[in-house]
């Protein structure tokens, strides 16, 4: 009798309900798609932007201008040989430099009118 009702309780059906296999694959993936959203228009664009900016200053520069190189030397243009992309600037009395176009990190504007003095 007892291996019988082994048997029946084998054999009995359940009625539990099909277990879920989990989140699917883009409720996954949603939150890492949209971190990259967020960092592709907070960093990347942005980024871009201010390259384009720093390449149009350059192709910009004549002689005369006032800059400051990525090493801190400020000094004005005093000629530009294109081919080599070599700029000499004069930073004191006597002091001509060489450097390539890209170590100029930027222009320094003149300003519109001198304060006046009283």
């Amino acid at each position: 009798m007892f291996i019988t009702l082994l048997f029946a309780a084998e054999n009995v059906p359940t009625s539990t309900p099909p277990v879920a296999d989990g989140p699917s694959m883009l409720q996954a993936f949603l939150p890492l798609i949209i971190i990259f959203v967020l960092f592709y228009f907070m960093f990347i664009i942005p980024n871009k932007k201010e390259q384009k900016k720093h390449q149009e200053m350059l192709k910009s520069l004549k002689v005369g201008d006032k800059i400051i190189t990525s090493g801190g030397i400020i000094g004005i243009i005093d000629k530009i040989n294109d081919t080599e992309d070599i700029i000499r600037i004069k930073s004191g009395e006597n002091t001509l430099i060489n450097i390539k176009r890209n170590y100029i990190v930027t222009k320094l504007e003149k300003p519109s009118e001198e304060p006046e003095k009283k």
